[in-house]
This record gives structure tokens, C-alpha cells and sequence, in this order.
């Protein structure tokens, strides 16, 4: 007897708003690794507050739930910085007030200098970013952390592509998400996967969106984990 597992309501929720707010997109577009995708996330389009604000709440919702324990939050130049700040906006109004720190991509030489902006970086701290292409700002972001005596606790990023990860152009058997859990030793908390991003495509009603079901299926077919 076969089990069906029950979607995730939350990670389907929040596909549902990266499609309406124009985020997560369809068509062909060109990733990091030179593949040729049928759909694009582009968190710097959650430009305005109300959407800023809605994607602190999915952000905070799928924390909370995971049981995650962490002392403050680290937003990596660029995209990290204003989800930082959002996610420590939302968690307050949620009655858990966390600090939260981000840093300059170059050290600055006047006034409080150096690259770290924000509350001081300490105890357990995680750190925030829209997806893990190749694990490369995790790692930057590690180093900082541990640089500054702190200790870097898992990390937070909105869409998961479960795809195999590049690297040197070679391909890995393991996805970026994976390679930080397992060789960086890293919890990697997602509100949602490719795998959600499916099941939407198949429950939707809108036709402009279900068109792309089949392009995504084969795109995981191919690349997927």
C-alpha cells in the first residue's frame, strides 16, 4: 500500500504568492550553471512593503515551525541585508525580538570601519538568503561569522531547486542545499522546494501557469536530487 504524502500548505501558500506578486516566473531563462530553466525566482522583486512584509511572515512561520534555535540573524551583501531586517521585524512582532547583523561586500576605512554592520555578531547565529546556488555565500558568510566569535547555526532561504549543484563546471550528485546540511554540517530550513513548486503546478486553475507543468517536470527529470 502506497502512502501519498499531504502537501505542505504553507510552502504552497507561499509558491502561490511568489507567482502572483511576478517573483517566481516562467518561460526560459539561463541559471548560474549555464542550464536552461523554465522558471526563475528573483527574491529583488519583492520590492515593495507589502510584499516585503508577506515573505518576513513565510520566512518567520517556517522557522518557528522547524524548532530552529537561534540567538540573532546574518544577512549576506546584498539580497541578505533587507531580508535580515525584514525577518527581524516580523519575529519581534511576533513576540521573539532577535538582533541582526549584515556585512559589506568592501571594509570600510572610516567611521566604526570594518565589514560587519548591525548588532554585534554573537552566539548562535543564522544566517538568511533568498535560494543556495553553490553554497558560496554560505560559506563567506560562516567565515565572518566565525571570525567574529560567534557560531554560525543554520541558515534560512525562501525556494530550495533541489537540482544538482555545479561546480568548476563539473556536476555534483548533490544539490547545493545538500552539500551545506551535509559538509558544512549546516540545518538549511526552506520555506519551499521545487517539489511544492510542482504540486502547485498541477492543483492550479490558472492555465497560463499550468502550460509550464510538463517543462518543469522534465527540468527535474534531468537536474534534480
Amino acid at each position: 500500500m502506497t502512502t501519498t504524502q499531504a502537501p505542505d500548505l504553507l510552502a504552497q501558500e507561499f509558491v502561490a504568492f511568489a507567482v502572483e506578486a511576478g517573483v517566481l516566473r516562467f518561460g526560459e531563462f539561463k541559471t548560474k550553471a549555464g542550464r536552461l530553466s523554465p522558471y526563475f525566482f528573483n527574491a529583488g522583486l519583492f520590492d515593495d512593503g507589502a510584499k516585503l512584509g508577506r515573505l518576513a511572515q513565510f520566512y518567520a512561520q517556517r522557522l518557528v515551525a522547524s524548532g530552529l534555535q537561534f540567538d540573532m540573524i546574518f544577512g549576506p551583501a546584498y539580497k541578505g541585508i533587507t531580508l535580515a531586517a525584514a525577518l527581524s521585524i516580523e519575529l519581534a512582532r511576533l513576540g521573539h525580538n532577535k538582533p541582526f547583523a549584515y556585512n559589506r561586500k568592501e571594509a570600510k576605512d572610516h567611521g566604526e570601519g570594518g565589514t560587519l554592520v548591525g548588532a554585534p555578531v554573537q552566539g548562535r547565529v543564522l544566517i538568511i538568503d533568498d535560494v543556495i546556488s553553490a553554497g558560496t555565500s554560505v560559506r563567506e558568510s560562516i567565515a565572518l561569522i566565525k571570525a567574529a566569535g560567534a557560531t554560525p547555526c543554520g541558515v534560512s532561504i525562501a525556494l530550495d531547486r533541489q537540482e544538482k549543484a555545479v561546480e568548476n563546471g563539473v556536476e555534483s550528485a548533490k544539490s547545493a542545499v545538500q552539500y551545506v546540511t551535509e559538509q558544512l554540517q549546516m540545518p538549511v530550513v526552506a520555506i519551499a522546494g521545487l517539489a511544492d513548486l510542482l504540486a502547485y503546478l498541477h492543483s492550479t486553475s490558472n492555465p497560463a501557469v499550468t502550460a509550464y507543468a510538463g517543462a518543469v517536470q522534465a527540468y527535474r527529470d534531468r537536474y534534480g536530487v
